[in-house]
């Protein structure tokens, strides 16, 4: 069985290749509406592939660093090993982790700044047209993505039969992811904080005018950041589920129930997203919505009958359904707090009116309330699943939460595509405006983002949900690990190592998001600078004088520099401080870290996540016409309310989960370290 799953696994990864193709083939052979939106076009794919190049580049010393590391010292000294192959397998499975994490980086900016330029096209032709270029693009990444996750793993697993070599490449994907994810969080922010405080609150200019200078930049933003960074992340959340559940699942002899679950979750996804559709007066939110719970239903119908057939316990489909459901909730959870046509994005617009601070006051409170649902659902699915499987005997009480977490990102290859499809149809948008489409598309452009801002907070709280999940298998398995290095680990927090741990493990993702945003508002100060220079300096840039255009690469090069300075050490430092408390207190302080970076973590991760989708939307919501407006009040305290959720749930939000990811990573594959070298024992 398990040879039957893991070739089936290769298969289905294939046709989800296949269909990436085809996608990829359907929107390129669209129309364009106008020469001036492709050379706009143009524009954005030239400096996103020359950011994402530039940061490739400087990833690949860290990375090259890193792997001489893991070949010296993991699973143990090279010089004191007995197999030596396995350190070397474990560099290469590391090293094949970080390029399939790169790739799928590539791909989506490859398809992203073919399917914006459609998209807004598109739209000439209705609000259908426009969502399916938008959202086929986006498929083309979640195909991709999900189908190289897949397809690694059980290649691997099928050479190697060893959880360990997945638990390198699976550390692979996630540093890469969490370094692409910071560095793209940052380049996106800064352009599109400082084009909107120079441009919509100085300058009371559009939102995508030419004029000013950081627009191209901000666009550009939308694809290495919302785009590339989430592809490699939600790549890192995938493989990491994978992994986790193989290390407890390969002691139980059971790996069959990983590649069928997760072999038949990427089966689900390639049917729903060949049945999403939207009709011609169509809604593209509901659209988004029901292409997620019919692929759902899909799954857990593929997966019972799979599980009735081959003889697998029914209590790990129930554990995997429960993962779905929590899925589900937090996605609705989101949905509510996020929502345009929600209670809480209309009150944060109503307190608009009052001023920023209100703004923020109201929108960092519901924010805050947003984490208990999400927080809940995780809790009752780890519960849930490891009580249900627990009367089987062994490990299966953690194989349960595993099975959880695959369970939640079953459907992930959905959730990519609907990820994805927002920063396509937000570039629409603006090129829809910079190349005068009139006002018909820019009202269809915009319903299409504001879906995809609600979309993109969902699938955040799927990523955030699923790293949840899959921490605490991950805890389970470096626990594992720890027994088999000949330690072991109590986690009571009487223990003064343990409480140690945790409270330092606490502190990490605010110290981690904090780097960040510190990291965004650096440079977006210098970019607000340097928009002022243009139209103080430039003869009728500002009055919009035929013929005269902006200097947008130096908005690019300032966007790119400072991201590419920015992204390693917030990342590192949760590097080093993991190896830094499990060399001063051993196995049971990192215990005690890792459960208190988790619940800190997910925290955070949902609360940044949340009030920024909903202060992105009360804004539109103003702009939409209500509280007066474009241009009131209202409307300024909105952008300004905007701009400081921009950090918050495309930079440091979304970096969290995988930040959790690599220390648990980490951790695992260091334990036999932290056995016999701390300092305190």
């Amino acid at each position: 069985m398990e040879q039957l799953w893991l070739v089936v696994s290769i298969v289905v990864s294939l046709a989800a290749f296949a269909v990436a193709a085809y996608f990829y083939a359907w929107v390129k052979k669209l129309p364009s509406a106008n020469e001036k939106i492709d050379k706009i076009g143009l524009l954005i794919r030239e400096g996103a592939f020359t950011f994402i190049k530039r940061e490739y580049k400087t990833l690949l010393y860290f990375c090259g660093a890193a792997a001489l590391l893991i070949l010296l010292f993991l699973p143990g000294p090279i010089w004191a090993s007995t197999n030596v192959w396995k350190n070397i397998g474990m560099t290469l499975a590391y090293l094949f982790g970080t390029a399939l994490s790169g790739t799928a980086g590539v791909v989506g900016i490859s398809i992203a700044t073919i399917a914006n330029v459609k998209s807004a096209s598109a739209a000439k032709e209705g609000i259908a047209p426009s969502f399916m270029a938008g959202f086929r693009g986006g498929a083309v990444m979640g195909m991709a993505v999900v189908a190289s996750s897949l397809i690694g793993a059980a290649i691997l697993y099928l050479i190697t039969g060893e959880h360990s070599i997945i638990m390198a490449f699976s550390f692979g994907a996630s540093s890469l992811a969490l370094f692409a994810k910071a560095g793209g969080g940052i380049f996106t922010k800064t352009a599109d904080i400082a084009a909107d405080l120079a441009g919509k609150v100085e300058l009371g200019i559009p939102e995508d005018d030419p004029r000013n200078p950081a627009v191209i930049a901000d666009n550009v933003g939308d694809n290495v950041g919302d785009v590339a960074g989430m592809g490699a992340d939600l790549f890192d959340s995938n493989v990491a589920s994978i992994a986790a559940a193989l290390v407890i699942g390969s002691a139980l002899g059971r790996v069959d129930l990983v590649f069928c679950f997760g072999s038949l979750g990427l089966l689900a996804s390639i049917v729903g997203v060949l049945l999403s559709r939207i009709g011609k007066n169509g809604d593209p939110g509901r659209a988004l919505n029901r292409g997620t719970y019919v692929t759902c239903g899909i799954f857990a119908l593929l997966t019972l009958a799979a599980t009735l057939i081959s003889g697998f316990p029914l209590q790990i489909w129930g554990a995997s359904m429960l993962g779905m459901v929590a899925g589900v909730v937090i996605g609705i959870t989101s949905e509510f707090f996020t929502g345009d046509d929600k209670k809480p994005v209309a009150m944060v617009a109503k307190a608009c009116q009052s001023g920023p601070a209100f703004t923020i006051l109201s929108g960092f409170s519901y924010g805050l309330w947003s984490t208990l649902p999400s927080m809940a659902g995780i809790g009752l699915a780890a519960l849930f699943s490891y009580h249900l499987c627990a009367p089987l005997g062994g490990n299966y009480a953690m194989l349960g939460i595993a099975m959880a977490a695959l369970g939640m990102l079953s459907v992930v290859g959905m959730i990519i595509s609907n990820d994805a499809y927002g920063p396509i149809v937000d570039n629409a948008r603006g090129l829809a405006e910079m190349g005068h489409l009139g006002d018909d598309v820019l009202e269809i452009t915009d319903k299409l983002d504001s879906a995809g801002n609600t979309s993109k907070a969902i699938t955040k709280g799927f990523a955030i949900g699923a790293a949840g999940l899959t921490v605490i298998a991950l805890l389970g398995a470096f626990i594992e690990n720890v027994e088999a290095a000949g330690g072991s680990v109590n986690l009571n927090l009487m223990n003064p190592l343990v409480f140690f741990g945790v409270l330092v493990g606490a502190a990490v993702p605010a110290i981690f998001s904090a780097m960040l945003i510190l990291g965004v508002d650096r440079n977006a100060q210098v970019m607000v600078a340097e928009i002022h220079r243009q139209f103080k300096e430039i003869p009728g840039l500002a009055e919009g004088k035929e013929g005269v255009v902006p200097e947008y690469g130096k908005c690019i090069d300032i966007a790119a520099k400072g991201a590419i300075r920015e992204l390693i050490p917030a990342g590192l430092a949760s590097i080093v401080i993991t190896f830094v408390v499990g060399l001063i207190g051993g196995v049971n302080a990192v215990g005690g870290y890792l459960a208190g970076n988790i619940v800190s973590g997910l925290l955070l991760a949902l609360l940044m996540s949340n009030a920024g989708g909903l202060w992105d939307n009360a804004k539109k919501f103003v702009e939409a016409g209500n509280f007066g407006g474009k241009g009131s009040d209202a409307h300024k305290a909105a952008v300004i309310g905007d701009t400081v959720g921009d950090p918050f749930k495309d930079t440091a939000g979304p970096s969290i989960n995988t930040q959790i990811t690599v220390v648990s990573l980490v951790s695992s594959l260091a334990a036999g370290l932290f056995v016999s070298a701390s300092l305190i024992k």
